[in-house]
């Protein structure tokens, strides 16, 4: 990402951000922007087309309620997938995505996600629902509804690692939950603004205690072996945070003795 202004060479840690200065930050981030932009353009479209205008509201209502399972299932069989970081030609993509923001996750320079890979998700996601709503202009209405429910999402992930707590008890629990998810176990509470799905496909869990802590909690099983197999992540990030240690390790050397040295970049 190109930084420029308020964002040139600030690294923007949450933990050290009151409320004032993340909405600051929020309003400035060019993906942000981008988002909005788009947003705006996704309205002045559905209505230049001829199309119905409850279709169209009826499309953007439904992109937004579908996001919630869209996310859950991204979040834990793509993000938390190990495939990604298996081939040189998405471990950049996989490192970007998930794996930066859970090795800091207070960076707020990797919580947002990439454009390339956000828009196409969206897109894919929300037009093929409106078009069968409505054709053309509900399928914008629905691109604009998955905008404006990615612009949420992305606020509220700000927030729950924002050095603020709210009063409201709901946002409390999100943010309790959504933590423990960073700091303690990562194999479950994959939500943000809830947790229906994790509830109902057995990955919730609402306190620490209730589950046991996981040593892959800050690498998401990218560990010294697999960066040895698999070494093009390692390679981008200059070392990763290990087991669940904030120390990063160092990757043994592959040499000819190391049966387990794997593919070379």
């Amino acid at each position: 990402m190109v930084q420029f202004g308020f964002w040139k060479s600030r690294t923007h840690n949450l933990s050290k951000m009151g409320l004032r200065d993340l909405v600051r930050a929020y309003a400035l981030y060019p993906t942000v922007h981008a988002y909005a932009v788009l947003l705006v353009l996704s309205v002045w479209a559905a209505l230049w087309f001829p199309g119905d205008l409850i279709r169209i509201a009826a499309a953007a209502v439904l992109a937004c309620l579908v996001y919630p399972f869209v996310w859950y299932v991204l979040h834990r069989w793509v993000l938390h997938g190990r495939f990604l970081y298996k081939s040189p030609l998405t471990a950049a993509v996989w490192k970007r995505i998930h794996f930066d923001h859970h090795q800091d996750p207070h960076d707020l320079r990797v919580l947002f996600g990439a454009l390339y890979t956000t828009l196409p998700t969206i897109a894919i996601v929300t037009m093929p629902i409106g078009w069968a709503i409505g054709g053309v202009s509900a399928a914008f209405g629905a691109f604009a509804g998955g905008l404006a429910a990615t612009l949420f999402y992305e606020f509220c992930h700000c927030v729950q690692h924002l050095n603020f707590s709210p009063r409201s008890r709901y946002l409390q629990n999100l943010k309790r939950r959504h933590l423990a998810h960073h700091f303690h176990n990562e194999t479950g509470n994959f939500g943000i603004t809830n947790f229906f799905w994790d509830r109902l496909f057995g990955t919730f869990y609402d306190r620490p205690r209730d589950v046991p802590k996981s040593e892959t909690v800050f690498n998401l099983g990218y560990t010294a072996s697999e960066a040895v197999r698999y070494p093009w992540v390692d390679a981008l990030s200059g070392g990763t945070r290990g087991d669940g240690n904030p120390r990063r390790f160092r990757v043994p050397s592959r040499s000819a003795d190391n049966p387990a040295s794997g593919p070379t970049a």
